[in-house]
């Protein structure tokens, strides 16, 4: 699986120009479940961006996680992360798992990720979405395994 973290004051997404769900202070995650992904790797990357110490200390160092300050979570997937640009001009994305397997993975780390104790609120999984945010920082981080 991969994840695009970004450190935020806010962020929202919408769809049909309905708000649907928001995060901040906290973390605004896009996430893509890659072919041959389980539910291990979800769970994983989800204590991964959890922990991950992106947040900065009281000498504005980067040394606090999401959970160390409290922070939310707006999880959004992302299939576009599974990109291959080698040849072309044009991404392929058969590197993304099938929807269905996608779908399942997606609600499994936003699942984890709350089970951590991480305020979690979502998109809507294969929908045409708006999101906005504000990058603190900007402190914008790629994780996979």
């Amino acid at each position: 699986m991969r994840a695009v973290l970004q450190r935020v004051s806010y962020a929202k997404v919408s769809v049909d120009d309905a708000a649907i769900g928001s995060s901040g202070p906290g973390l605004m995650i896009l996430v893509c479940a890659m072919q041959g992904d389980d539910e291990m790797q979800a769970r994983k990357l989800a204590e991964k961006a959890a922990k991950l110490r992106i947040f900065k200390d009281d000498a504005g160092k980067m040394n606090r996680s999401l959970l160390d300050v409290g922070g939310s979570a707006l999880v959004i997937s992302q299939f576009t992360l599974a990109a291959d640009t080698t040849s072309g001009n044009r991404p392929g994305f058969s590197n993304a798992a099938p929807p269905e397997q996608g779908e399942r993975l997606y609600k499994e780390f936003a699942t984890h990720l709350g089970a951590q104790g991480v305020a979690v609120e979502t998109g809507q999984f294969g929908a045409d979405m708006a999101v906005e945010l504000v990058n603190d920082g900007p402190v914008t981080i790629w994780i996979e395994n």
